[in-house]
């Protein structure tokens, strides 16, 4: 009753403040004068802990959990951009020079649209312009990748084809032969920097699948062999896309082009010889293909979609994907110098692997220039007229496409199966077509030379896939995998020139070229497996430190981790004891050790 008298009294002195600390939950025995130790101070203080305290429902391992299946979500998303901006990309720039070329081959359409203005010859330079300039991408597309990084240079290169399509509009010497140059410029750097973007997606997602393990919590090097499994599907998927361009490129013919053109009793009636008999760009073709002249306004229509395509391409390189280093790796790539970054391509090359694959390398670059004009000309235009070219593409693209997905035998099969079941596909349809020699305006060959086409898209899907693959089990290591993907883009592209000079050759010279060189790719690749099966050591070059100018919290960890190590620096003087010294010295030592571990050294093997 003392109690209750306690707080009638409090009500009485000040009965607003009494109804404020009941709203605030404490209780009005803490009111009272001489109460004591106030224990409604502890409800709130409990109330308090509620709030801010550890949720006793909360999961730290099912939430990790979901945090790295988005990020792993985040790497296929990143993937599927990729992919399907090459695929864009790529496609547009085919079907745009596929139908500017054959609407300038048409001698009508050049007198009555641009008179004296001389387009062939504007042709010819802007296939210079695109065949000649890859041939120095060596020197600078190292350069371009470290300074914008792997992203940012795929957006520029996506960029410069953009670039190409919008010249179009205005077709003069002065926007179409720059322009070409251009995308001379941005092929190697393109290609390169999506073939190493692929290859990192693939070990990010192995780290995202394994994020518990102890090398990745410590950011070392995964074991041998640990990213293969992600590399052989990523590169499987992005090359299955890549494929699907030969087919996106012949949008424009389907849709326009095929409605304006002669039939085959026009276009072939002086052709004499096809095939293995033929000797250049097929020969006897009739200079006048359109019976009808494109309106104007048609043409800036197609151009304009292709134009939108392009532009799509370029917002989901920009938007879907993302970085393929941290901020922190990003800065340490290019700090190991420019001119350590110009050299290490040519380094590279030392390691007898890169050295063996070179011949596998030029024959990328043969067999898929020859398919889109080799083959597509001289047999099955030749045979069932221009207005099938269409198809004949769509056959390879389509069968590339869905064959891309055989690399995934690399799972179970041994690596070198694919690429050798590649090569023999090659092997036999080359023997074929060295002695195939079809018939002008023959309709009925058409089943036979589908055929052909869907091998040879078999044989290419084997062929580059794996290759791509092969690059990244060799090279694991994400400092040195933009120069051996350069390497490789740069050796195609100078078989891509070969190709164009060699265009006035007869086909038997062209096929018996490109059948030597398919078999001492075999025969080399087959000696440097020999060579890896016998342990035979290899030489690759040591990636310098990064040699930071300004400390920031990111390098603040140890002093003169930012320098390069030199024998010199243990006999620096200091103000220190002896003591001191050596064991700086040991730290130094374990320093390097640990970075050379990391960045350089593929387990203890020979560096150069």
């Amino acid at each position: 009753m003392e109690s209750g008298g306690n707080v009638n009294a409090a009500m009485e002195k000040d009965p607003d403040h009494y109804q404020e600390a009941m709203g605030n939950g404490v209780a009005a025995d803490g009111l009272v004068a001489g109460a004591g130790d106030m224990p409604g101070l502890d409800v709130g203080e409990a109330q308090l802990d509620d709030f801010v305290g550890a949720n006793p429902e909360y999961n730290e391992e099912e939430e990790e959990r979901k945090y790295f299946r988005r990020k792993r979500l985040a790497v296929v998303k990143n993937v599927l951009a990729a992919s399907l901006g090459g695929m864009l990309t790529y496609g547009v720039y085919l079907g745009l020079l596929q139908m500017q070329l054959i609407l300038h081959y048409d001698e009508t359409y050049r007198e009555v649209k641009y008179s004296n203005m001389g387009l062939q010859d504007i042709d010819s330079k802007m296939l210079m312009g695109i065949n000649v300039t890859p041939i120095v991408a060596l020197l600078y597309t190292p350069v371009l990748i470290r300074f914008f990084g792997t992203k940012w240079t795929m957006f520029l290169a996506v960029g410069i084809y953009a670039l190409f399509v919008s010249t179009n509009y205005w077709e003069r010497y002065y926007t179409l032969v720059p322009s070409a140059v251009a995308i001379g410029v941005a092929i190697v750097p393109l290609w390169a920097s999506m073939g190493n973007y692929v290859t990192r997606m693939a070990q990010k997602y192995y780290e995202y699948v394994n994020y518990k393990e102890e090398h990745v919590l410590e950011q070392e090097r995964a074991p041998r062999g640990a990213y293969n499994t992600y590399i052989i599907i990523f590169q499987s998927v992005f090359y299955g896309c890549f494929h699907l361009s030969f087919v996106c490129a012949q949008m424009p013919m389907l849709f326009f082009l095929n409605s304006y053109l002669y039939d085959l009793n026009h276009t072939l009636c002086n052709v004499k010889n096809c095939g293995t008999l033929s000797k250049g760009m097929l020969p006897g073709f009739n200079a006048t293909v359109l019976q009808s002249l494109p309106r104007s306004i048609n043409l800036i229509i197609v151009e304009s979609v292709l134009m939108g395509a392009a532009f799509l391409s370029m917002l989901m390189v920009l938007i879907l994907c993302g970085s393929a280093y941290r901020p922190t790796e990003e800065i340490d790539l290019r700090s190991i110098g420019w001119g350590n970054i110009f050299q290490l391509p040519f380094k590279h090359m030392r390691d007898y692997r890169l050295r063996h694959l070179f011949p596998f390398f030029i024959y990328s670059g043969f067999e898929v220039l020859f398919v889109c004009t080799g083959f597509s000309l001289n047999y099955a235009v030749c045979a069932i007229g221009l207005e099938k070219l269409a198809y004949v593409i769509m056959a390879y693209g389509f069968s590339a496409a869905a064959c891309s997905s055989l690399a995934l035998s690399m799972l179970r099969l041994p690596r070198q199966a694919p690429l050798l079941a590649g090569a023999a596909v090659h092997a036999i349809l080359l023997i074929g077509l060295f002695c195939w020699a079809p018939k002008p305006r023959g309709t009925g060959q058409a089943p036979l030379l589908y055929l052909v086409a869907a091998l040879w898209g078999l044989g290419s899907a084997l062929n580059k896939t794996s290759l791509s693959t092969l690059l990244g089990m060799l090279y694991q290591d994400k400092e040195r995998q933009d120069f051996v993907f350069t390497i490789y883009h740069w050796w195609q592209a100078l078989a891509i020139f070969v190709v164009y000079l060699w265009s006035g050759l007869p086909m038997k010279a062209k096929l018996s070229i490109m059948l030597l060189t398919l078999v001492a790719s075999v025969l080399s690749y087959l000696w440097m497996e020999h060579k890896l099966a016998r342990h035979v050591l290899f030489r690759v070059p040591k990636i310098p430190k990064p040699r930071h100018k300004v400390r920031g919290y990111r390098y603040l960890e140890a002093e003169n981790s930012d320098e390069t190590g030199s024998e010199g620096e243990s006999e620096q003087n200091s103000d220190g004891s002896q003591e001191e010294q050596a064991g700086r010295g040991r730290q130094r030592h374990q320093q390097k050790r640990a970075y050379e571990q990391a960045l350089g050294e593929e387990d203890g093997e020979n560096v150069g």
